[in-house]
């Protein structure tokens, strides 16, 4: 059921905080573990599982459940019946998709699936609108599908190191990301992402472009020419800054000087207390 004989070290949480320090030999669990249907937090990772048994499904208050650096080649039908898990570590293993079940997981909220086989999006995130985080670095994926802005809840996403030779036209409909890593692609050129409301930081070192991505005045850029070109920006907004200050000190001092009265002011009324009009408004003599 696993590799090797010697004990390898993990730990869980329960409701209280208090964590137990828990041993797996040759791949297997010890049983005792299942029984603590309390439990909020499971940390397996590096353990040398190749699978894990139909018990977990039990252990319904899970909401952390760390499985990445094991040898993993398909994810488990009990993983997916886990109906308050929120954070789920998956990388580093053999993994090539998701199973349609995996939809079920609709309290998650951020998943780590860096480090395997992946060569397609896994159709199963699609349904699951509450997603805020997807690591999918070091995978095989070279192209996303025209429905990922169904992922409305998505934050952030990671897709380094993949096989992109292209910008993902679905991400120009994104405007609700806010960190975008497409470090270690292909991409010779990007698309004006200006229109990406939301975003914040886009990391794009060690692709084939020659001039940094054209992006809104709030996003921080990484990657080749990234300085330079936020250097220049940032000189450029504190001129607009300047140049807005002077104005409106302009306007301040206009506006003082047309309400002070003062000896020979043209607002002041004629010795019958007329009142004279503004030079240039219509109507003057």
């Amino acid at each position: 059921m696993g590799s090797g004989g010697s004990a390898r070290p993990v730990s869980a949480e329960g409701p209280g905080g208090a964590e137990q320090r828990l041993e797996v030999r040759g791949g297997r669990l010890p049983a005792a573990l299942w029984a603590q249907r309390g439990l909020v937090k499971l940390y397996l990772s590096g353990a040398g599982l190749r699978e894990l048994p139909a018990e977990l499904a039990a252990l319904r208050h899970l909401r952390t459940l760390a499985l990445d650096g094991n040898e993993l080649l398909e994810v488990p039908e009990a993983l997916c019946r886990l109906p308050r898990l929120a954070y789920l570590y998956l990388g580093r293993n053999g993994l090539q998709g998701l199973p349609p079940a995996f939809a079920r997981l609709q309290s998650l909220r951020c998943l780590w699936l860096e480090g395997n086989f992946v060569a397609r999006f896994p159709r199963a995130l699609l349904r699951l609108p509450g997603l805020r985080s997807l690591q999918l670095g070091d995978n095989r994926l070279a192209r996303l599908p025209a429905a990922l802005p169904r992922m409305a809840g998505l934050r952030g996403l990671w897709l380094y190191s993949n096989r992109f030779e292209e910008f993902p036209p679905a991400l120009l409909r994104m405007g609700q990301l806010r960190v975008l890593d497409l470090d270690r692609n292909r991409i010779a050129r990007f698309p004006d992402l200006a229109g990406l409301a939301g975003l914040r930081l886009l990391s794009y070192d060690h692709n084939p472009v020659r001039r940094p991505p054209r992006v809104a005045d709030a996003v921080r850029l990484v990657g080749d020419g990234a300085q330079e070109y936020m250097e220049a920006r940032e000189e450029r907004l504190q001129g607009l800054r300047s140049q807005g200050e002077k104005e409106e000190e302009e306007e301040e001092g206009a506006e003082a000087s047309l309400a002070a009265p003062g000896d020979g002011s043209p607002l002041l009324g004629d010795a019958e207390g007329g009142g004279a009009a503004l030079p240039g408004c219509p109507g003057e003599t």
